[in-house]
């Protein structure tokens, strides 16, 4: 189906596919899938991709209601500042267009920081690829599958 499902599928993870219909004019997509596919908006994530002072690009996994506090960031990817990619970079690096980010089946293996809250939950939402798609897996699974890191990023 898309890059992040044939990753999923390569890998053997188990993850459930759950697909809502996209409204053109919604600015904030990781709300919308909250509000679509009726879950709590701390259950459901948003993949951002920021760049930092080095040049390279990371990628921040937060739950779609937290605003992503750069310094955090920065930090956990030992660097002095981050701020957000443009959005060309962005596709480029990712193959993905904004608003249908996965953090998963990107075309360049990004260094990977997922907010530590994930860690208390039995299975999260992230985009599948696409906007309209969210796939639900475990935070541990898609820790494993990124070799992200666990921290506080809001």
């Amino acid at each position: 189906m898309t890059p992040a499902t044939k990753t999923l599928d390569k890998a053997k993870i188990a993850y459930k596919i759950h697909e809502y219909q996209h409204d053109a004019s919604a600015s904030a997509y990781g709300l919308e899938a909250a509000e679509k596919l009726n879950l709590p908006t701390d259950q459901v994530f948003k993949t951002l991709v920021a760049e930092l002072d080095s040049g390279a690009l990371v990628v921040a996994i937060i739950p779609v209601d937290k605003k992503l506090n750069m310094k955090q960031l920065a930090k956990a990817a030992k660097a002095k500042k981050a701020a957000m990619a443009a959005p060309d970079k962005v596709q480029r690096s990712t193959g993905y267009v904004l608003g249908g980010v996965s953090p998963i089946g990107q075309k360049k293996r990004l260094a990977t920081f997922i907010h530590a809250s994930a860690e208390t939950l039995e299975s999260i939402y992230v985009s599948g690829g696409r906007r309209g798609l969210d796939i639900q897996l475990s935070p541990q699974d898609l820790q494993a599958l990124t070799h992200a890191t666990m921290v506080d990023l809001t």
